[in-house]
């Protein structure tokens, strides 16, 4: 019941990201949105730019360490975690003094990245101490302060700073409840050790942070290229709106499987047999690629009947016409960020993972600005850098197929048969509310076929 109680915690903080998105939206006008939208979008590069490497290093290192060796672990990962805010802190300050007309907005983005950053990393350690029901709560709590916070701020001020500050006390209380719930043991440890120990961390850690700093660069980078081109106007909301919502649920799904399956992947990868650590990847793949497919047809029958109520209608024309390739863009940029990424990281490749990064940032850069150059809409910019999404993936899938851990065949062809069904949905009418009652329980029948199918939960029958 706690690997159920964790996916749906980490659903229940996609919801709350997609009214965040959706009310922020409405609260906001369209240029505070857009500055909103940027704001937040480089916070997150920022937060993976300076902690991703000691969140990688958390799960490659603590899910495979003995009790003896954990609570070392940690006290090395925190006084890391600490240099990396401190690090941050003081570039971050020093740019905000030379930017723009509002450096209110710079500093308040730097402040999400820094309290994301650490609170992330006391839930990882949360986590790798076998609470996964408390880290679970935990994360749930820290979405529901983000989303109050951001609201009130936003319905009070009407402005892009009053709605980051909302985020930042989120992250604030999060953090202290963290505290409050759980204290992971720690170890006093020379400065000679934790040294050895960063050592170990940067070596691995940081290559594999800057692979996910450059995939995470990509939907920058198609953003500023098409707000280059649309402006801070209605469109252009709409465009950011699509790209704020639909990132969401695949990187909330994406996280939740590897909370719950990626600790003992490694476990098998590091002390079980060969074919007990196939066999768990493989799961793991069936959980990854099953739910991403059934997602990506849910996102596609039912967002645009969301949209109609919950978009603006300055930014509702912008979002209808990207949303469908945007979806198709974040499942391909998901699975060549973090399925084609598992191998590679238990082999502890991470110089390989970033050469993949670089090369479907170059890919993605060139075909998107070829497109807009060309005249194509935004949607067939990000329809192109979907074409050199999959590029990247066919190329980097030699390890992968290296280690055959093969998803079964007739389960991938019932989640696409199920994706398909549930796609196809969309094209019903949603009224009456009779209608929309039915799509939704037809896509709920065929969610838990596929779930009881491939025993996702390790609730519906043992293999």
């Amino acid at each position: 019941m706690i690997r159920l109680f964790a996916i749906a915690g980490y659903f229940y903080q996609s919801a709350a990201a997609v009214i965040l998105i959706f009310a922020i939206s409405h609260l906001l006008p369209a240029a505070d949105y857009t500055g909103f939208s940027f704001a937040m979008a480089s916070s997150q590069l920022l937060c993976v730019f300076m902690f991703e490497w000691l969140q990688l290093s958390g799960l490659r290192f603590l899910a495979a360490a003995k009790e003896s060796e954990a609570a070392r672990l940690r006290s090395s990962l925190f006084a890391a975690g600490l240099l990396s805010a401190g690090a941050l802190i003081a570039v971050g300050s020093c740019a905000s003094l030379i930017s723009g007309p509002r450096p209110g907005l710079v500093a308040l983005g730097l402040s999400v990245a820094v309290l994301q950053g650490l609170t992330d990393l006391y839930f990882l350690s949360v986590r790798l101490s076998d609470r996964l029901g408390t880290a679970s709560f935990l994360l749930a709590l820290r979405a529901t302060a983000l989303l109050i916070g951001a609201l009130a701020g936003a319905a009070i001020s009407q402005t892009a700073e009053a709605a980051l500050l909302g985020i930042v006390s989120g992250h604030t209380l999060g953090f202290l409840a963290g505290l409050v719930a759980y204290r992971t043991p720690l170890e006093r440890v020379t400065l000679r050790t934790m040294l050895a120990d960063w050592k170990d961390f940067s070596r691995y850690g940081m290559l594999a942070a800057g692979a996910s700093v450059i995939h995470l660069s990509v939907p920058v980078l198609l953003r500023i290229i098409v707000i280059g081109r649309l402006g801070a106007t209605g469109a252009g909301a709409g465009f950011s709106i699509a790209l704020d919502l639909l990132q969401r649920p695949f990187w909330v799904l994406n996280a939740a499987i590897h909370t719950v399956s990626y600790p003992d992947v490694v476990k098998d990868f590091e002390h079980g047999s060969v074919a007990r650590s196939v066999q768990s990847t493989r799961r793991m793949f069936e959980f990854m690629l099953c739910t991403t497919l059934v997602l990506l047809g849910g996102l596609v029958a039912f967002i645009p009947d969301a949209a109609r109520i919950l978009v603006p209608q300055e930014s509702l024309n912008g979002f209808l016409a990207t949303a469908p390739t945007v979806a198709a863009f974040y499942f391909l940029h998901t699975h060549l960020q973090a399925t084609i990424a598992v191998v590679p990281h238990l082999e502890k490749l991470a110089a390989r993972l970033v050469v993949v990064a670089a090369g479907q940032l170059v890919m993605v850069a060139a075909f998107s600005l070829v497109a807009v150059s060309a005249g194509l809409s935004p949607e067939g910019a990000i329809a192109w850098a979907s074409i050199a999404t999959l590029a990247a993936i066919l190329a980097a899938l030699g390890p992968t197929l290296r280690f055959q851990a093969f998803p079964r065949g007739s389960l991938v062809i019932q989640a696409v048969a199920a994706a398909i069904m549930i796609g196809l949905l969309g094209s019903m009418p949603t009224e009456p509310a009779t209608w929309l009652a039915g799509k939704i329980i037809v896509a709920a029948v065929a969610t838990a076929v596929i779930g009881w199918s491939g025993n996702f939960l390790k609730l519906a029958r043992h293999d």
